[in-house]
């Protein structure tokens, strides 16, 4: 399973429609989901208006998009509280900076304005090397070419130490994929802010499957109640 399936299935399985993706880059997920309402939010998108104009031709749901060039702080700042105020996100994407403190604003951010059966996924939640979770300084000064998670990790174990208001849990694939609900938290970590910070991948090596709640991808089908076999068609 990878990002785009988990969201197409959640998307059709589970009747979510208003699609948030924060991190669009070159919009190779954003672009394929079907959504009369989708927002894109990155500081810098990686396509013109032609890439705009033929990913409409190939899949119309594509007319409907709206487009935030500008960092995600400022999005909400300044375009959600009038974006969602006759209507709430379903379903969210973030996959924007791989820093900590960046993914955790966009998350609580994104918990705001979220229904109540909302689903966020966050991506890069599960490094499989202490190379792919450095600074995004030390991954520019190699190359910035090569695989970079950063440690969006902690972002999971801070909601599971510090939100007992939400569930989070991570699924074993593509680079781990984050999930946040509005649930309560029945299985918390004792963590304070202080801790997370200081924490290392070195910690998370030797504590990854219960710091991030690890499962499998098929854990996925279970816990949203969905059937794999149709699930998959």
């Amino acid at each position: 399973m990878d990002r785009l399936l988990l969201l197409r299935t959640l998307m059709q399985k589970k009747h979510l429609k208003n699609y948030l993706e924060i991190g669009v880059f070159n919009g190779h997920i954003f672009f394929r989901i079907k959504s009369t309402f989708k927002l894109a939010v990155d500081p810098y998108f990686r396509f013109d208006t032609s890439r705009k104009i033929g990913k409409a031709v190939i899949n119309p749901y594509n007319l409907f998009n709206q487009y935030f060039e500008k960092t995600s702080d400022d999005f909400f700042s300044q375009d959600a509280p009038k974006l969602f105020s006759g209507k709430k996100i379903d379903i969210a994407l973030i996959d924007g900076m791989h820093e900590y403190n960046f993914v955790l604003r966009d998350i609580e951010n994104t918990v705001r304005y979220m229904q109540d059966d909302a689903v966020i996924i966050i991506h890069d939640c599960n490094p499989q090397s202490r190379e792919a979770a450095v600074s995004p300084e030390e991954w520019e000064a190699r190359g910035g070419n090569d695989t970079w998670n950063g440690n969006v990790w902690k972002s999971i174990v801070h909601l599971r130490s510090l939100r007992s208001d939400l569930t989070s849990f991570v699924l074993d694939c593509d680079y781990g994929l984050g999930i946040v609900v509005k649930k309560k938290n029945q299985n918390p970590l004792g963590f304070s802010k202080t801790q997370i910070d200081s924490f290392s991948y070195e910690d998370l090596a030797a504590n990854r499957e219960k710091w991030l709640d690890l499962r499998p991808a098929s854990f996925a089908y279970e816990f949203f109640g969905l059937d794999p076999v149709s699930s998959s068609r």
